[in-house]
């Protein structure tokens, strides 16, 4: 059922991504929507199916995306590993390990992005796209961390519920 339900919530984020927030940029920087909800999920204590959702989430995203294929794929496997670390080594602060694997996440994620494309010939420079695009979505991810962290919270207690023993 937890696999199940990644599909409509990740597809429907891609589609908000997609369609509303990429509009929206700070500089030239987006938020992840779909980074941040691997994350969070992967956080969870009770949730065994972090991986399938990061398949999921890396599949959709090379839909939409012009990366080369598979870059998203191994982007957000990597960012799940270390949300799947944090959980288990930071588990009394879980919004501290969410905060900071958002920022080692989407630095991960953006710096395989970066090389891919720079395999391909892309001759983005280094500091421009450190300045104008890292920063600024690493600042949006940031913000946007502590809801997506709250509300696959509730997903997770929903999906999870506690069991009462009588």
């Amino acid at each position: 059922m937890a696999t199940l339900i990644a599909f409509p919530i990740l597809a429907g984020l891609m589609i908000l991504q997609s369609g509303i927030v990429s509009r929206i940029p700070l500089l030239h920087g987006t938020p992840d929507l779909i980074l941040l909800v691997i994350i969070a999920w992967a956080l969870q204590k009770k949730v065994q199916n972090a991986w399938q959702w990061s398949i999921i989430a890396g599949l959709l995203y090379n839909l939409v995306s012009a990366l080369p294929i598979g870059v998203s794929l191994v982007g957000y496997g990597l960012a799940t590993g270390l949300a799947l670390a944090f959980r288990r080594r930071v588990w009394q602060a879980p919004i501290l390990a969410m905060l900071v694997t958002t920022f080692l996440g989407t630095l991960v994620f953006l710096s395989v992005s970066y090389f891919s494309l720079r395999l391909l010939g892309d001759p983005i420079p280094l500091g421009p796209a450190l300045n104008l695009i890292v920063v600024p979505s690493v600042l949006l991810n940031l913000v946007l961390a502590a809801p997506a962290y709250a509300l696959m919270g509730d997903l997770a207690r929903w999906l999870y519920p506690e069991e009462i023993e009588v």
